[in-house]
This record gives C-alpha cells, structure tokens and sequence, in this order.
C-alpha cells in the first residue's frame, strides 16, 4: 500500500531544476534508501514533502490526502517526521527534557516548558522509555551540547521519534561519526524502526550503510529519479555505476 507519493513535484532555484518533476512513492512498512550524488534534490525533496520548502508545482498525496499546501505542523499532526544532517537540538536543555519538549508539542502543551516534565508522569515515563530505545538512558541529565556525536545523532532522531510518525524521514544520520560509530547507531535506529513498523526513508552518502539497512533504493540525478530498484539491481544498474558508484560496486 501506497503512503506517500508525490506527482510531478518541481522546486527550481533559479536555473538549477533541484526537483524537476518528480514521482515519487514511499509504500508502507518498508524501509527505502533515498541517495545520489551532492545537488542531484535529495533533500530538496525531502524538505518539500516535510513542508520547509514550498513547491513550484506538483502534488504530496499521504494517506490519500493532499498535503502540498499544509504547514509544517500540520504535517507532522498527519504523521510525517525528520531528523537532520545538522543535528537540530535544544542544546541548553538536558536530554530527557529534549524527547520531553517534542511529546508535549505533539499533544499541543507547546506551552507548557520543558521542565515540567518532572511534574507530568506520563511525558516523563514516556521520554525515559524512549530514550532507553535509543540506548540513551545514562544520559537523561547531561546537557544536549555535552554529548557525544554519536549521542547528538540518536537524539536527533529519538526527539523526530518521539513525535509518532507514520513516516520517518532521516537525513545522513550517521554523518560526522566515525566509521566505528556507524554500525551501532543504525542497529539502534533499525531495531526502534522496524520494531514500531515504522515507514523509514533514509538519506545517506555512505553506501555500505545503504544497502545494509535498506531494502528498496531510489537513486536521484539532476533533479529526477534515475532509478529505483531492490539493492541488488541498483548495484547491477549501469546508470547508477556510471553515475554514482563508479566501477566497482560496494561490498
């Protein structure tokens, strides 16, 4: 079944067409990898669907409904969420109250301030569960800014978790850790995903996490789609090789 699909999407900057046309669909229950070369629109795309950008043209169907003109908010209230390749934190705030904040935004208490999560049992003991999803636990009290790269990427995506998505969007998150850190963060990431059936896109550089992690590929080009396809036939696509692997195809 179908959960995302975007029809003739466009989004130009002047004469570079970073999204030109674009059909796109994410089915429900899967896990895709969404990569191509730097400007080939990956995350012009992902943010016109999450609403940072506005299109040119085009349609975002989610459930069946028509989300292009919605606002960010409201489309989070529809069930899509994201992380960021630049971890987007509250980094004065310590860790629980980070997953805290995004619970109370997500049952509208946006006014409420974080702190008053040590008065809410329900946001607390919710914050706390899912900060042991992410394998986080010992760090409820340290400040977002103290902790590790690796920690900053988890809670990233604990806080877009946090939210309850039907759909997940993760931008490069493994970026900026090292290749040791990779492994563990997305075990981590798959096992809260796939555990919770949550429809994840992933956008990343890193093609050994690629294709380990995915189970559909959509590769982009110049603002289109060249291909799409289970990891086995992007890995034997001659396009692809030319365009993005190069000769030799990952391990």
């Amino acid at each position: 079944m179908t959960l995302l699909a975007t029809t003739e999407l466009r989004k130009y900057f002047g004469d570079v067409r970073a999204v030109d046309r674009v059909d796109f669909a994410v089915r429900e229950g899967e896990v895709l990898a969404l990569i191509g070369s730097n400007g080939a629109g990956k995350t012009t795309l992902v943010n016109l669907i999450s609403g940072l950008f506005a299109p040119d043209g085009g349609r975002i169907l989610f459930r069946g409904a028509d989300l292009t003109a919605l606002s960010v908010y409201d489309r989070i209230r529809a069930g899509i969420a994201r992380s960021f390749q630049i971890v987007n934190l509250f980094d004065q705030l310590p860790t629980l109250d980070n997953v805290a904040l995004a619970i109370f935004a997500r049952e509208g208490k946006t006014r409420r301030l974080a702190s008053l999560a040590e008065r809410d049992a329900g946001v607390r003991g919710e914050a706390l569960a899912i900060l042991q999803q992410f394998g986080l636990q010992d760090k409820l009290d340290a400040w977002a800014w103290n902790l590790a790269q690796g920690e900053r990427k988890l809670l990233d995506v604990a806080v877009a978790y946090a939210l309850r998505p039907r759909l997940l969007f993760l931008d490069e998150p493994t970026s900026g850790v090292s290749t040791r850190e990779k492994t563990p963060i997305m075990d981590i990431i798959s096992s809260v995903v796939r555990a919770e059936k949550i429809t994840a896109v992933i956008i990343e550089h890193d093609m050994d996490v690629v294709f380990k992690y995915s189970e559909r590929i959509v590769v982009m080009h110049e603002g289109k789609i060249l291909a799409d396809g289970t990891p086995d036939e992007i890995r034997s696509n001659p396009a692809v090789v030319t365009t993005l692997l190069g000769t030799a195809t990952p391990a």
